[in-house]
Parts: C-alpha cells; structure tokens; sequence
C-alpha cells in the first residue's frame, strides 16, 4: 500500500519526533498537508507558550524535511 503524502507526515512525527515532544508535555496533531505545507496543531503544555512553538517548529520542519522532503514548511495553530 503506498501512503498520501499526509500519511507519510504523520508517520514521521509519529515516529521520529512524539516521544520528544510527549517528554516536554507537548501534543501534536496533522490537520492538512497540501501544496507543500503541513498544518499542525500544539497542545498540551506548549500550546500557550509562543516561544516554545517556534523552537519546536524549527525542529520540527528540519526533521520532517529530512524524511519528507515534500513539505516546504509547517503552519501552526493553538
């Protein structure tokens, strides 16, 4: 079975990237990915944090970047 584009993001930070976030009280959820952009969703502790959002996203999209070299950038929401 080959997996969607959305599929592959969410299997990356499932797998590369949610045991860090869980350690930090961070939750994260794929809500879109199209035309190069995954939108994502913070919660938990994190979520009300600006300063931790930035610093997970710059990991975030470098990490994601590396398996799924597809997606451009990530957008986020609270």
């Amino acid at each position: 079975m080959i997996e969607t584009l959305s599929e592959r993001v969410q299997r990356v930070l499932r797998t590369e990237v949610a045991a860090a976030l869980m350690l930090d009280g961070a939750e994260l959820e794929v809500l879109d990915v199209s035309d190069g952009i995954a939108r994502v969703r913070f919660g938990g502790a994190c979520a009300s944090c600006p300063a931790t959002i930035l610093t997970l996203m710059t990991g975030l999209e470098a990490e994601l970047r590396k398996h799924v070299p597809e997606v451009e950038y990530i957008e986020a929401t609270i």
